[in-house]
C-alpha cells in the first residue's frame, strides 16, 4: 500500500510538471503567433491611439513572462479571462459546453471498452474464421478518419433511414444519448479498432506464456486458467491503451463536434482559433492537456492496484 501511495505521489508530481510546462508552451506558442489581438479588439477603423490604448489596457506590452505569469495566476485562481470576441467570460463559454464534450468521450469510451476490448478477446481465443473476421474488419476501421466514418453515418442513418437526428444536442439525458450516437461511433471507430488490436495480440501472448502451458498441463480447463491467468495479465497493456486511446478522445471531439452541429468544447475550439479569439484557445488547449494527462494517470495508477509490481518497479 505503501509502494501505491509512493507511485501516485510521483504521478502526481510529474502532472503538476507537465501541466505547468504544457502551459507556458501553449501561452509562448500563441503569444508569438502571427496577428495582433489589439487590432482585432480595435476592428479595422481603429486609430493607433486606439490600439495603444487598448495593448495597455489589456497589458499586451508587458514582456512574454510578465503576461504569462499573469495568465498562470488567473488560471490557478479561477479567473479564466475574457473573450476577444465574444466580449464575455471565458468560463461562461465554456460552462455550458462542458457536458456535452464530457456526455460524447464518455459515450465513445464506453463503446471502445466494450467492443473493442471484447472484439479484441474474441479474436483471440476464437477459431480462425471469427479471428479473421474480427482483423479484417479493425483493419478497415482503423484506416477510416473521423469526418468519412461521419459522412457516412450522417448519409445512411439520417438522411435515408430518419434513425438518428443530423446535427443538435438535445434537451434531456436520454435526448442527449439519442443525440450523440452517430457522433461517439464517428469519433471511436478508427480508437475502437486499434484497442482490439492491442487486446488480441496481449491476450494471444499470454496464451503462449509458460504459465499457461503449465495450468493447461495441470489439467485447468481454459474456464478456469484464462480469466486469473491470461486475461488480468494481459489486463496492464489493455488498460494503458484505453488510457491512452480514451486520453486521445478529446482531441478528437472537434471534427465529431463540426461535423454533427454540437455545441462542445471542440466545436468552440475551431471557432476561436479560425477568429484568432487567442484567450479562448490558450484555456481550451490547456483544458484538453490536463484532461489528457489526468486520464492516463488515473490509467497509470489503476494498473499499479492491479499489479502491485508496476508502482514497485517505478519506484525502485
Amino acid at each position: 500500500m505503501i509502494t501505491v501511495l509512493w507511485f501516485l505521489a510521483r504521478k502526481i508530481s510529474a502532472l503538476l510538471l507537465t501541466l505547468l510546462v504544457a502551459s507556458f508552451v501553449i501561452f509562448s506558442a500563441l503569444y508569438l503567433a502571427p496577428g495582433d489581438p489589439a487590432s482585432l479588439l480595435g476592428g479595422k477603423d481603429a486609430d493607433p491611439q486606439t490600439i495603444a490604448a487598448i495593448r495597455e489596457q489589456y497589458g499586451l506590452d508587458d514582456p512574454l513572462l510578465v503576461q504569462y505569469f499573469r495568465w498562470l495566476g488567473g488560471m490557478l485562481s479561477g479567473d479564466l479571462g475574457s473573450s476577444y470576441i465574444y466580449r464575455t467570460d471565458i468560463e461562461q463559454l465554456i460552462g455550458p459546453r462542458i457536458e456535452t464534450t464530457l456526455m460524447l468521450v464518455a459515450y465513445a469510451s464506453l463503446i471502445i471498452v466494450v467492443i473493442g476490448i471484447g472484439s479484441g478477446i474474441l479474436a483471440a481465443l476464437s477459431r480462425r474464421g471469427v479471428d479473421r473476421t474480427v482483423t479484417v474488419t479493425t483493419s478497415v476501421l482503423m484506416g477510416a478518419p473521423t469526418f468519412v466514418v461521419a459522412i457516412i453515418l450522417i448519409t445512411v442513418f439520417s438522411l435515408y433511414l430518419s434513425w438518428f437526428p443530423v446535427y443538435g444536442n438535445g434537451d434531456n439525458f436520454w435526448d442527449q444519448l439519442y443525440h450523440l450516437t452517430l457522433p461517439a461511433i464517428a469519433m471511436c471507430c478508427a480508437y475502437l479498432a486499434f484497442v482490439s488490436r492491442i487486446t488480441r495480440s496481449a491476450v494471444r501472448g499470454e496464451m503462449y506464456s509458460e504459465h499457461v502451458d503449465t495450468a493447461r498441463a495441470r489439467g485447468l480447463r481454459p474456464g478456469d486458467y484464462i480469466p486469473h491467468h491470461v486475461l488480468r495479465n494481459a489486463s496492464a497493456q489493455i488498460f494503458a491503451v484505453v488510457g491512452i486511446t480514451v486520453a486521445g478522445l478529446f482531441a478528437s471531439t472537434a471534427v465529431a463536434e463540426q461535423a454533427f452541429g454540437l455545441s462542445g468544447i471542440g466545436s468552440l475550439l475551431v471557432e476561436a482559433a479560425s477568429r484568432q479569439d487567442l484567450p479562448v484557445v490558450q484555456v481550451l488547449c490547456l483544458f484538453l492537456v490536463t484532461a489528457f494527462v489526468v486520464v492516463n494517470m488515473i490509467v497509470d495508477v489503476v494498473n499499479a492496484i492491479i499489479d502491485p509490481r508496476i508502482a514497485r518497479n517505478e519506484v525502485l
